[in-house]
């Protein structure tokens, strides 16, 4: 257990949570050419409308999510049906990957995930794309799988917080993808703080 798992095939991953699969981004097929030109769009009109104000947080791994309703919005302006992702439950969810499902101009269901990166440690080892299984997983068809990553920069500090803005952004597709497993023992508050556990207590 103290040696993780490593370079597994995201697709598998896929497949084997959902039994469905990613289909690959074919890059001279005429409607992944289309799609592709739309997503290029789509970045351009999600990161300009995010730069008028930017976003005041004090770190920035937490400014992808702030980044997801521009990209979202911005789907559906070009004429995308964009929107949460419908779980196998029947229910829409909005944590766990991928955080957006849309409809492309071929009727085909599409899913993308939105990130941020520091230019500075892009070709780190830090570990930067998560997916956990889920009862109610998201993916529930057949797919292209993309990730569509903004480079944020700090732009000026106040007070403890930052006010980040982006300067270039990335479109992935990530069929090809390799991840790794690791391992993680985890105790709730129930259990943790349970009565015969206890050993002294008091008050202050």
């Amino acid at each position: 257990m103290l040696t993780p798992l490593k370079k597994i095939p995201f697709s598998l991953v896929i497949e084997g949570l959902s039994g469905c699969k990613i289909i690959p981004f074919q890059k001279k097929d005429k409607k992944d050419i289309v799609l592709l030109e739309k997503l290029r769009k789509a970045a351009k009109i999600a990161g300009n409308k995010f730069n008028k104000k930017g976003v005041v947080r004090p770190r920035p791994n937490e400014v992808g999510n702030d980044i997801e309703p521009f990209v979202k919005k911005a789907l559906n302006d070009i004429g995308y049906k964009a929107g949460t992702p419908t779980t196998n439950s029947g229910s829409k969810k909005s944590t766990g990957y991928p955080d957006i499902e849309f409809i492309d101009e071929f009727k085909r269901v599409n899913y993308l995930e939105c990130k941020t990166f520091n230019v500075k440690n892009i070709a780190t080892t830090q570990r930067s794309f998560y997916l956990s299984p889920s009862e109610k997983f998201k993916i529930t068809k057949n797919a292209h799988h993309f990730v569509l990553s903004f480079e944020i920069f700090i732009t000026k500090s106040i007070g403890k917080n930052n006010l980040f803005k982006c300067k270039s952004w990335k479109i992935l597709s990530v069929e090809s993808l390799d991840v790794d497993v690791k391992y993680e023992f985890n105790a709730d508050n129930a259990r943790l703080y349970a009565k015969e556990l206890i050993i002294a207590k008091g008050n202050l």
